[in-house]
This record gives structure tokens, sequence and C-alpha cells, in this order.
């Protein structure tokens, strides 16, 4: 089970607890293969053999953002892969440094305005659902701000912390834990609806109308699995992202558990690669 990111953010949790609770008659290896905003590793599935022995974790960017943003994808996000199913959804978490003299949503934009293009906002990589977000955030208010990518989220935090770039829309999985600790500030959550896991925290929605950014993972298969392998591992998948257990963990996290048919995630597919391919478009983002 390939994740397409490092060690540490929310694919990498959910292919451990896949890992961990799978009954496929073997064990699920996990491997890391990250880079180039999760593309490395989504080729490398995308040309592996059609057996259902080498699975990916996808993502909102590896299999919806991507093609819109890269002028040359290595791989076709739809062509050369057979979904399995949504694994899960989480909002992402607006957060700032602590020394960023800003509250809230309106007192951000506020000082976007005054000060333009003084801010830097991090993500694990272009084309991440954590830079989409910020690319929507300038698009809705009219502000502008410099985006850095980093090679994956463990590489941005530290930054964020010591306030060298000042603003994130990590994943809430990864976010949430250190805003509790109080080593960043969360202004507000990406999705249209608070969480159940910071239902204090406010969205960016209930200050800029419209805004809607959820990040989710599912898993796909090289197409060409056979019919018959994508119906047991969607069966196992089910039943490992059914069990209490991995609820409550996921609940904690701030990740929502998203069991799916292969039918229903290729018709959401669909319509995401339809929205984000108008975001990159407004916003002009390009990934050299």
């Amino acid at each position: 089970l390939v994740v397409t990111f490092p060690p540490g953010g929310a694919p990498d949790i959910l292919a451990r607890l896949f890992s961990d609770k799978a009954q496929l008659g073997q064990p699920v290896v996990v491997e890391n293969k990250p880079g180039a905003g999760g593309n490395l590793g989504a080729d490398f599935v995308a040309k592996s053999p059609a057996d259902g022995h080498t699975l990916v974790m996808g993502t909102v960017g590896t299999h919806a953002i991507n093609g819109a943003l890269y002028a040359k994808l290595p791989y076709d996000m739809v062509k050369d892969f057979v979904p399995l199913g949504h694994v899960a959804s989480a909002p992402n978490l607006l957060v700032v440094t602590n020394d960023l003299p800003v509250k809230n949503v309106a007192e951000l934009i506020a000082y976007m305005k005054a000060n333009p293009n003084k801010l830097s906002f991090g993500s694990p990589g272009i084309g991440t659902s954590v830079h989409v977000s910020g690319e929507l955030f300038k698009s809705l208010t009219g502000t502008t701000m410099t985006h850095v990518p980093y090679k994956g989220r463990q590489f941005a935090i530290p930054d964020l912390v010591g306030g060298q770039i000042q603003l994130m829309f990590d994943n809430m999985p990864s976010a949430l834990p250190m805003a509790r600790e109080g080593k960043i500030r969360a202004l507000a959550q990406t999705t249209a609806k608070r969480s159940a896991a910071a239902p204090d925290v406010p969205t960016v929605a209930e200050t800029v109308p419209g805004f809607e950014a959820t990040t989710w993972f599912a898993m796909f298969a090289p197409a060409g699995t056979p019919k018959d392998v994508v119906a047991k591992l969607n069966a196992e998948m089910k039943r490992v992202f059914a069990l209490p257990e991995v609820v409550d963990k996921m609940k904690s996290l701030g990740l929502e558990a998203w069991i799916s048919s292969p039918e229903e995630l290729a018709q959401f597919q669909a319509g995401e690669i339809t929205k984000w391919a108008k975001v990159v478009k407004d916003s002009g983002a390009k990934a050299d």
C-alpha cells in the first residue's frame, strides 16, 4: 500500500490503520514514496501490475487536483486507476504562527490587505489540498501571499512554529494536536460545516461565504485490476474502516470515516476534478 507522502500525515496514518487490521491472507506493507506533490508514488502504482497487490492511498491532490496543475502529469488520474473506495475525509485547519497579530479570519484578511504579499503560506507540496486551499482563499478574498512548497508537512511545521512562514492550511489530523498544545494558533477549518473534532473552531465560510475545501483519502488500484479482486478489497476496506476502534482513532484525529463503493468514488472523483480545475485556472497556480 503506497503512501505518496512522508510518514506522519493523514494518508500515512490511514494506511497504517488499514495494514494493522486488514485480513487479506497476507500482510499489507505500507511503503512511503513521497515527492512531486504525491505524483511519484501515484505514478509508481499506475505502472504496477494490475493484480491487486500494489495499491495507493490516493488524495484529493493525486487524484483530483494535479491533472490541472501539472502540465505533464506522468499518469492519467482516471484512466490509469480503478477506484476501490473512499476511506476518510477531513477539514484542513487554517493555522497561523503565534506571533501573527490576528485572532480570526476577518482580522487575517484585513492584515493581508494592509500588508500585500508580506505573508507566506506553507504546504507539503504543490497541488496538495493544503496548497490549493490557500489558492482558493486568495481568490475568494482578493488577497495576496506567497506559497512555499516543502517536501512534506514535517519540514513545513518547524518553519511555521519558528515564524519563517506565517500560515498554513494543514490537514486537521496533524495540525489540531499542535494547536491544542499552543504551538500554533487555529483560526478556522475549511469544510462547509464544523467538524465534531473541533466544534469550537469556526469555518472559513462563516467569514468567506462559498469557501469549502475538503481533503479526502481513497484507495485505488492500477487500471485493469480484476473485478473480483476490486470487490474483495472494497469489502475488506469497508470492514476495517467500520471497526469501532478504528473509527474512534480517526475521530480523535479529526478524520471522518467515509465508506463508499468503487462506483461512488468514481462519480465523486469526476466532480472533484471539475471543481479543482476551475480553482487552479482562476488562481493561476502552476507547478513548475
